[in-house]
């Protein structure tokens, strides 16, 4: 079948494609991996979205989930695993199937960041985590890690208080770069230890994570812990991608703001694997709403 529109990613930019772009009446599809993106494992409650003074990110994506499915839009879950572009792009799906469209709009977000040291994979589900709304509640009454002290960091200190004995939250530079909210919010919380100028060195255990070796100040430390909560950030799923579009040095999708539009006609990329500065759920929302504007007129002017 071959559509006005194939939207790849199932997040907050994905699903606004898809609702703006079926109120256009064009004949689109949705394709991703699952719902909800980073959403799905926010660990904090949401309350800087419009309408909702405080929400759950699940919450807030099964309600985006039940608007785009009261529309009748055509949802693929699958991975996207080769995009090919001739005089229409050709998208090939894990599961065999192939989509042709006339345009397409990339809304793929993005994958948590790794750290690359030793020990982080080898102690993967077995102590370490990305996911803290996923796997916190394993850790109850441990002594756990955050490494990162941005918000993503913060947040899933506050989240894991309920469960744990006691946080210990790593930052690389000399201060945490979290929100002063965040900040305020960890300070009044007796579980919560931040140690900055902290340079991870290694995770050890036998069977499970035990323990967490940092430099800070030229001496190598030692923290006995059962968790380990990697939070330092993302970088765009862009990958398969990189030969179909410019990129720039961070591995985003080069965009006109405006439009978002990339530097190939009939494909426009949104949210967080785009180059948009300012990486929020209420802009991965508006790129998804203009990317699915632009490809109307795109494919009214074709």
């Amino acid at each position: 079948m071959t559509y006005d529109l194939i939207i790849i990613g199932l997040g907050p930019a994905g699903i606004t494609a898809g609702i703006y772009a079926k109120r256009q009446n064009l004949n689109c599809v949705v394709v991703g991996k699952s719902f909800g993106g980073q959403m799905m494992s926010k660990s904090v409650e949401i309350e800087n979205y419009p309408g909702f003074e405080k929400i759950t990110g699940y919450e807030l994506m099964e309600r985006m989930k039940k608007h785009l499915e009261s529309l009748k839009v055509d949802i693929e879950e699958g991975e996207v695993l080769e995009i090919e572009k001739n005089d229409l792009f050709k998208v090939k799906l894990d599961s065999d199937e192939i989509l042709y469209g006339k345009s397409i709009i990339i809304a793929t977000g993005a994958n948590h960041k790794e750290l690359n040291i030793e020990g982080e994979s080898d102690y993967l589900g077995k102590g370490v985590s990305y996911c803290t709304t996923c796997d916190g509640p394993l850790f109850r009454g441990k002594d756990v890690v955050i490494i990162g002290g941005g918000d993503a960091g913060f947040e899933a200190a506050r989240f894991l208080s309920t469960y744990t004995n006691k946080i210990y939250i790593l930052e690389k530079g000399k201060e945490p770069l979290a929100s002063m909210v965040n900040q305020n919010i960890v300070s009044k919380d007796p579980k919560i230890e931040i140690i900055c100028n902290a340079d991870i060195k290694k995770i050890e255990g036998k069977d499970f994570v035990e323990k967490i070796v940092y430099e800070a100040n030229e001496e190598n430390k030692v923290l006995q812990v059962g968790g380990v909560f990697i939070q330092i950030g993302y970088t765009p799923a862009s990958d398969i991608f990189r030969k179909l579009v410019s990129f720039n040095n961070k591995k985003e999708i080069i965009t006109n703001p405006d439009t978002c539009e990339t530097n190939v006609l009939g494909i426009f990329a949104a949210g967080d694997v785009s180059s948009g500065r300012v990486k929020q759920i209420i802009t991965a929302c508006s790129d998804g709403a203009k990317a699915a504007l632009s490809a109307y007129k795109y494919l009214n002017n074709k």
